[in-house]
């Protein structure tokens, strides 16, 4: 069999001795394959871009757009690592309208990029979970075999551009997004150079073609009403319409707010925390029980089942433990509003799931001497942690139908009932 062998490769010999004096040669192994797939297409991207201008030509027939040799290498750090790029260029002699040069500008490898977004998810991860500036050398040059774009002063000046696109998030203009359903919720943080912990007002919504989307991140007091109020009153200020359903925890500083500013808006207590607070008025034996008439609560078949559910847990636990079943009878309302909503949005609407998940490690691994340095650095970082999550949130269940939810459509036992007069049908005909 005829074997082709390139003489730039390094022989098996050569490799091995590579990985006893640095990395292991698996480690190697998927460099070098990352280094060689990111040429392929650098190049293919650059003959495309040179193919699609072939045709323009100068007042002498030569192209207008030819090959221009390679640029000099550089380190791109990776997930696999770092990987040295030598990207091709492109002589482009083309002028636009207002006689500047037209540039050849590569999407999959930008002129200023050095890390993978991938990489820039960590770092800020990384830093609010208490990891000093400059701790990134030590903890990161083994594991990506580079220090290139890890020094103290390149993620102090990340951290002040992260907080300054903290502050353009907060500013930006919300007319043109309608969220249907809002989530919020106190998350508090420890911070590093400060006594006082930090308490992050945060709020996601679902807009009307279904995808979630963070809404408002503040700095807020113990998550009082004040602090609340003056979130909901900036949103509002920027054009955002009031939610149909508000999704939260038993804190009456956002309630007492939301029914100031956004008074039309229904209320959806959180189950997950009410689980937790009816667990806490109960001793350790009944926990097993309880979780289980609890769940034939929430995950009734409708309203008037859980309402039963809720009757046989009363008299289960009344006698001994009504502080635990008063915590449900006297939110009852608020924690069944969610069954006047599409069945399929249920598990959506249930609990603070969302930002719940998000920053559920932060929250359970920060400890007293850890954390952010100052509280806007614990913005900022809080900011970049949930914009990379939310690129990884799925739309909620049939989102074809939060627009009718908006439209004020009424469902009866997770049926779409499109006229008062008119017999109830279900969500998939009203659909079709």
């Amino acid at each position: 069999m005829l074997t082709v062998v390139n003489p730039e490769e390094p022989t098996p010999a050569a490799v091995s001795e590579q990985a006893k004096t640095g990395g292991s040669l698996i480690d190697e192994i998927v460099r070098d394959g990352a280094r060689r797939m990111l040429a392929a297409a650098l190049e293919a991207e650059v003959a495309a871009y040179i193919a699609a201008h072939a045709a323009e030509l100068d007042e002498q027939g030569r192209r207008l757009v030819v090959r221009n040799g390679h640029a000099l290498p550089r380190q791109v750090l990776t997930s696999a690592g770092a990987v040295e790029v030598v990207a091709p260029r492109v002589n482009d002699k083309r002028v636009d309208e207002a006689g500047e040069r037209r540039r050849f500008a590569s999407v999959i490898l930008p002129a200023w990029c050095r890390k993978s977004p991938q990489i820039n998810e960590v770092l800020p991860l990384l830093y609010l979970h208490g990891l000093s500036s400059s701790d990134f050398v030590p903890a990161l040059q083994q594991f990506l075999g580079t220090s290139t774009g890890l020094s103290a002063p390149v993620i102090t000046r990340l951290t002040v551009q992260w907080q300054d696109e903290a502050r353009a998030f907060n500013g930006r203009d919300l007319s043109g997004a309608d969220y249907v359903y809002l989530w919020a919720d106190g998350v508090h943080l420890n911070v590093r150079l400060d006594e006082a912990k930090l308490c992050l007002l945060v709020m996601v919504g679902v807009r009307v073609d279904g995808r979630k989307e963070l809404v408002a991140l503040a700095e807020g007091y113990r998550e009082s009403t004040e602090s609340w109020a003056d979130l909901l009153r900036d949103c509002k200020r920027r054009g955002m319409r009031a939610p149909v359903l508000a999704v939260g925890d038993g804190a009456l500083g956002f309630w007492n707010a939301l029914r100031e500013v956004f008074p039309t808006s229904r209320e959806q207590r959180c189950w997950f925390h009410k689980i937790a607070n009816v667990l806490g008025a109960l001793p350790k034996s009944a926990h097993p029980g309880a979780k289980k008439a609890l769940a034939e609560i929430w995950n009734a078949e409708d309203r008037d089942h859980a309402r039963r559910a809720v009757a046989a847990f009363k008299l289960a636990y009344g006698a001994k433990f009504g502080k635990a079943v008063a915590k449900v009878v006297d939110d009852l309302d608020e924690l069944l509003a969610f069954y006047d909503f599409p069945a399929e949005h249920w598990v959506h609407l249930r609990t603070t799931n969302p930002i719940e998940s998000t920053f559920a490690t932060v929250r359970h691994r920060t400890k007293v001497t850890k954390g952010p340095g100052s509280k806007a650095a614990g913005l900022a970082m809080a900011f970049k942690l949930i914009e990379a999550a939310q690129q990884r949130w799925r739309a909620v269940n049939a989102p074809h139908l939060v627009a009718l939810v908006r439209a004020g459509a009424r469902f009866e036992r997770s049926r779409l009932v499109e006229r008062v007069t008119a017999g109830p049908v279900t969500s998939d005909a009203a659909a079709a």
